[in-house]
Formats: C-alpha cells, sequence, structure tokens
C-alpha cells in the first residue's frame, strides 16, 4: 500500500534494491489506496495483469517450479457495500482463471473475528462485515496461513484502538506446494500498519543483497577507504578475474566500515523502534492508558527526528 499519486522506475529499483525489477502499480486517491507491486520476471514471470477498484492480480509462471501463480494485493475499502463490489469483482477473477495456485494479500479493512478488534470505547459494536468477510473467504476457497507475531496488523495512532486488518490468504493447492508456509507479521516504525511477510522453508530466495545507504556515498572516510583499498589492492591474473575479486574486496571492507561507523550511526533509530514495539507489544490486547499514550506520541516524535538525522 502506498500514499504516492505516482511512482517512477528509479524508486521502485531503489525499494527493490535491484535495477532487475517490473511493478504495476495503482494511485492513491487524496493520499490513500494506492498500491505497488514490485516483482523479479527471473523468478515470477508475469504475463497478465489486472489492475481494479483497491486491488491488482498478477498472474504467471513461477520459474523454479514452472508453475502457474496468481498473487493479487488488496486494499479494501472501509464502507460494506463497497467491501461487497470488491470482493465480487474479485471472486468473479478466480473463477475465470485457470491457476489453480492463489495467494490474496493485503489490507481487507475486515477482521474475521471480533477477538481481532480492540478498542478503548466503552461499547464496541459488532462488526457486521465479519459474516460476510468470512463467507467470501469460503467462497473463494482460501484459507488464511498460520501466524507468527503479533497479534495485530494495525494500530490506532493514539493507541485508542488496534486490529488484525493484513493478512495472507492461500488456496489449497498454494498450501500443497509449500506446506510450510507461514505468515510473519513484524514490528513496525512510521506506518500505522506493521508489514508482514510470508515464507517457506521450502524456497531459496537467494543471496541477500548488498545495500549501500545513500548517505555513506557523502562521508569523507568512506570515499577515501574505497580510493585506498582500490588502489591497494592488486591480484594477479587475467582482467575479468582481477575485477571480480577487486569488487570483493571492496564489498568486505565496506562491510566492515559500515559495522562501526554507519550502522552505529542508525543504532539511535534501532533503539526506539525498539522501545516502541515493546510499548505496543506488552498490551497484550488492552488500549493505551494515557501514560502510555504520551510515552507513545513522545517516541514517535524521537522516531521522526532520529530517522531524518540519520539519512539526512
Amino acid at each position: 500500500e502506498t500514499k504516492m499519486e505516482s511512482i517512477d522506475r528509479k524508486l521502485c529499483q531503489y525499494l527493490w534494491a535491484d535495477c532487475n525489477v517490473y511493478s504495476e502499480f495503482a494511485p492513491a486517491i487524496n493520499s490513500a489506496g494506492g498500491l505497488l507491486c514490485l516483482w523479479n520476471n527471473d523468478s515470477f514471470l508475469v504475463d497478465r495483469k489486472v489492475v481494479g477498484c483497491g486491488f491488482i492480480l498478477l498472474e504467471g509462471k513461477w520459474i523454479k517450479d514452472s508453475i502457474r501463480v496468481s498473487i493479487l494485493n488488496i486494499y479494501a475499502p472501509c464502507d460494506l457495500q463497497r467491501k461487497r463490489q470488491q470482493w465480487e469483482e474479485i471472486l468473479h477473477l478466480k473463477t475465470a482463471s485457470q491457476a489453480a495456485m492463489w495467494c490474496v494479500v493485503g489490507d481487507f479493512n475486515s477482521v474475521r473475528h471480533q477477538h481481532e478488534k480492540v478498542s478503548s470505547a466503552q461499547h464496541v459494536s459488532v462488526d457486521p462485515s465479519i459474516s460476510e468477510f468470512n463467507a467470501w473467504i469460503s467462497d473463494m476457497n482460501l484459507e488464511e496461513v498460520r501466524s507468527v507475531g503479533r497479534r495485530f496488523t494495525w494500530y490506532r495512532p493514539n493507541g485508542s484502538a488496534m486490529s488484525r486488518l493484513d493478512r495472507f490468504l492461500i488456496s489449497d493447492d498454494w498450501l500443497v506446494q509449500w506446506p510450510d508456509s507461514t505468515q510473519f507479521v513484524l514490528d513496525r516504525d512510521f506506518s500505522d500498519h506493521c508489514p508482514i511477510l510470508l515464507k517457506s522453508k521450502n524456497i531459496d530466495w537467494g543471496p541477500k543483497p548488498f545495500k549501500v545507504m545513500d548517505w555513506w556515498l557523502n562521508d569523507k572516510g568512506l570515499q577515501q577507504l574505497v580510493q585506498q583499498q582500490w588502489g591497494n589492492y592488486h591480484p594477479p591474473g587475467w582482467g575479468g578475474y582481477v575485477l571480480n575479486h577487486k569488487i570483493r574486496h571492496l564489498k568486505q571492507c565496506i562491510k566492515q566500515w559500515s559495522l562501526s561507523n554507519g550502522e552505529a550511526n542508525a543504532t539511535k533509530v534501532i533503539k526506539i523502534k525498539k522501545e516502541l514495539n515493546a510499548l505496543e507489544n506488552g498490551l497484550n490486547g488492552r488500549p493505551l492508558s494515557q501514560v502510555e499514550v504520551n510515552i507513545k506520541k513522545s517516541l514517535q516524535v524521537q522516531l521522526w527526528e532520529a530517522a531524518y538525522a540519520y539519512e539526512s
């Protein structure tokens, strides 16, 4: 989900940390409801894309296993009538699809059970969309994958309410192919939603990309390190071999530098994020007290200030 009205390829490459990235985008309206999907065609060869009202459907071949897969990214509206229209449109797409393996993920703006919603209000009305949402999941022949991590995925900024709005729904064929599929609800920082991640032990996602923070490039110490290490390291061999080893050597040097310099400068950001998430994790399903609300507001301000200084 994104609040942006336009996104260029350069930003997609930055987010993906690789130039080899494909994307599909649905712009936000009044800074809400935008969607962005990123993928690598070498892993997921997309041959069909459908952009609907509040969703993006990607269909194609999962290269490693040579199977057809459908992945749908959703941002559901808040009112029930528009949800019904969206559910009907997605159900029609799935019924007409030749792909048996489906994964529907995103912010459904609905809970499946009443205990997935907590509020400080004295009277909490029963969510009328619960039964219809569960009926739609059944009609789609989907089921929710087991979850690890936080109980809730959305938190009101003042801590007065929290809900489980985000989830992965997958088909039986998906579970047969990847039986160890598990969704992880991760800690959040600036967003009021927690990121969720689908993983399976049977999948090798490949090596982690080597990332360089933009502000590192302005650091005089790193500039000197790169010049010295590149100029002083001369492995024997032919041109391609030498270049490969010089790049590997430089990569290791930058990693070591980041441990003592780059990552040390991020310590404050990490510390504040841990304090913020520890506060929310310790609630056990209850709303924040006024004292805790004030602490949370203070931590959020500190996080923005620290992150701005870190990125500048």
